[in-house]
């Protein structure tokens, strides 16, 4: 259910979910527990029964993210299930869900509540979604969630399958697809956060489409924003 990925932060997938064109993806979510001992759940998947009970014994959920407006579909659910957390969007979430009580906006600056744990930058710039990706500084993971990813082969059949791979979701390595690629209309907005991103010193990385990284993720990363 949850898995350790580093000292500190683990990782939990969730079930597929159905997308535009019938594109089905598989999802992932991060927690990482903070230096006062509170819970950052990133990205959250599909909440059961055994999935509550495995974050409960991890610590108190503290903070929620959706961190672009495409990854919110399970939020409402968690809220409900830890009332007490905040809940944190990616610029562009609180306008494609109002019906979610955002209580910040996230920026470049990361939250005093995990400023001693994580980094974080905004990629602005692009016409699908605006995505924030964070950096778990104790582990070195760079945790990103459409910008990067990386299916197999055969995860999908026949014109889907073509698409795929013409888009880069599938291939030799981890990737951003091309429709994202081609929704950057503000480019030196999107090399800006770049630069910042890749002034992390990254050692593994963590995506929600796609199996984590955990050899040559700096490498990985720089090759894969290489076209900006």
């Amino acid at each position: 259910m949850i898995e350790s990925f580093a000292d500190d932060i683990w990782i939990a997938s969730g079930p597929t979910v159905t997308g535009a064109g019938g594109f089905h993806f598989p999802t992932r979510m991060a927690i990482i527990r903070l230096e006062a001992g509170g819970l950052f759940v990133w990205s959250p998947v599909a909440l059961t029964e055994d999935l509550r009970d495995a974050v409960d014994a991890l610590g108190p959920v503290e903070h929620i993210v959706g961190p672009n407006s495409l990854h919110h579909l399970f939020i409402p659910d968690w809220a409900a299930a830890w009332p007490q957390a905040q809940l944190h969007a990616a610029p562009g979430l609180d306008t494609a869900r109002p019906d979610i009580r955002f209580d910040a906006i996230l920026g470049d600056a990361p939250d005093p509540a995990w400023a001693g744990t994580l980094d974080q930058v905004v990629m602005r710039g692009n016409a699908i979604t605006t995505e924030t990706v964070f950096f778990h500084r104790p582990s070195g993971t760079v945790i990103v969630t459409d910008l990067i990813q990386h299916l197999p082969d055969d995860w999908f059949s026949g014109w889907r399958k073509l698409i795929a791979k013409w888009d880069r979701m599938t291939g030799p390595e981890p990737a951003m697809p091309r429709k994202f690629r081609l929704a950057f209309t503000n480019r030196k907005a999107a090399r800006a956060a770049r630069d910042r991103l890749l002034a992390w010193p990254a050692e593994r990385l963590v995506m929600a489409h796609g199996a984590p990284v955990t050899e040559d993720a700096a490498g990985l990363i720089r090759r894969a924003f290489a076209w900006l």
